[in-house]
């Protein structure tokens, strides 16, 4: 579909799905970020639902100044994709093994290294500054470097994951879902307070939506600290899937596995770029960049699978696509109105954790995928559809 233009008090919502299926308390979230002084430009993704301090899928364009709740409190959230040699005839029929090696190798949930892993040598040539720029961090974060340290190269718990998927041809994938762990999100509560404080957003319609304005000495220190929270996202995913390769290899030595190049994609973070020929600070909450070209990665849920998409540069949601299927319901509402028994159910072919403690990650509690990239094929072409066969969860 082309996206539904409702109106706006400064600007017009661009939506990429029916607005009637939209909760109420999204639409206003939506409606009070269209009242912001600054804003130039507001998308919404077909996954678009209720969120902390801001929408989740709404991509928000402004001059000169940036909402941190907008970016959400897991800076740098983002999944990596990896097409490997392996196909499904080389996996064995039971799973659990292979799923057990993952997690054995990758911390999840609260878990942490017992130090500092290394990247393979082919990550970068900014790790050694990466790390020395945390002295330039908020000093109300700073006692938390050794535990920054330690998850970095974990997966974390809630909608993160890892999974050995084959594609329609056959195929076997690795994709991983994770960002910032907890010193992103210290971050990030440390800044909205911050912002919240600031006199030029006393008068805002929703106090979550506060925002700091550039050439100020708060500004400065927000980006700051959010583009050095999104290359410890960065680092982190690429960590994991250097572990996650090693594991391959090691329980499939015969098959020699080789792996093509990784794919990347934030989808909770902050980009500067161009469009009409103004500067603008882009916020994607729950957004992936879809320019043209650009490889992309749309997750389902735990059992319906994950699309590899390539963007088409659609201007007009400002190089936008959804960053997955969405929740249609709350982790409290779908623990009530599910059982383990319905997740084992819905997870039925997937090796994975099918107990109480991951029902709320319940594919029901999530809108379709297929409907979801159908409403943005104006947004993404697709390249690949991967369906899971390990699901690892914290």
């Amino acid at each position: 579909m082309s996206y539904v233009e409702v109106p706006g008090e400064k600007v017009p919502i661009r939506m990429w799905t029916d607005p009637a299926s939209v909760e109420d308390v999204a639409m206003q979230q939506l409606r009070n970020v269209a009242t912001l002084p600054w804003i130039k430009g507001l998308a919404v993704m077909p996954d678009v639902h209720f969120g902390k301090g801001a929408t989740v899928g709404s991509v928000i364009a402004m001059q000169g100044a940036v909402c941190p709740a907008a970016v959400g409190v897991d800076i740098g959230c983002g999944m990596s994709a990896v097409k490997t040699s392996l196909t499904s005839n080389d996996l064995p029929g039971d799973l659990s093994r292979l799923r057990s090696r993952i997690e054995q190798a990758i911390p999840v949930g609260r878990g942490m290294h017992d130090d500092l892993v290394e990247p393979d040598d082919g990550i970068g040539a900014g790790w050694d500054d990466f790390w020395a720029r945390f002295d330039g961090i908020a000093e109300a974060v700073k006692f938390r470097q050794q535990r920054a340290v330690r998850q970095m190269g974990t997966l974390g718990a809630g909608n993160h994951h890892i999974e050995v998927s084959v594609d329609s041809a056959g195929a076997v994938w690795l994709t991983l879902h994770s960002g910032s762990r907890n010193i992103g999100n210290e971050l990030a509560e440390y800044h909205i307070g911050v912002a919240q404080s600031l006199a030029h957003n006393q008068g805002l319609v929703d106090r979550d939506l506060a925002v700091f304005v550039s050439e100020t000495p708060q500004m400065s220190a927000y980006r700051n600290d959010l583009f050095w929270a999104q290359e410890y996202a960065k680092y982190n995913r690429a960590i994991m899937m250097g572990l996650l390769k090693n594991v391959l290899s090691k329980e499939f030595k015969k098959a020699r596995v080789t792996f093509e190049p990784e794919i990347s994609c934030h989808h909770n973070y902050v980009a500067e770029e161009r469009y009409d020929g103004v500067d603008l600070l882009v916020t994607r909450k729950g957004a992936i960049r879809a320019g043209h070209g650009d490889l992309g990665i749309i997750p389902g849920s735990m059992a319906t699978g994950t699309y590899i998409v390539k963007g088409l540069g659609n201007s007009a949601a400002f190089n936008s696509a959804s960053h997955g299927a969405g929740r249609r319901m709350s982790r409290n509402a779908a623990k009530k109105r599910f059982s383990t028994k319905d997740l084992e159910d819905q997870t039925r072919g997937v090796e994975c954790r099918k107990d109480s403690g991951v029902v709320d990650e319940i594919p029901g509690a999530y809108k379709p995928i297929e409907k979801v990239i159908e409403q943005q094929k104006d947004l993404v072409e697709v390249v690949a559809k991967l369906k899971q066969v390990v699901c690892v969860k914290g």
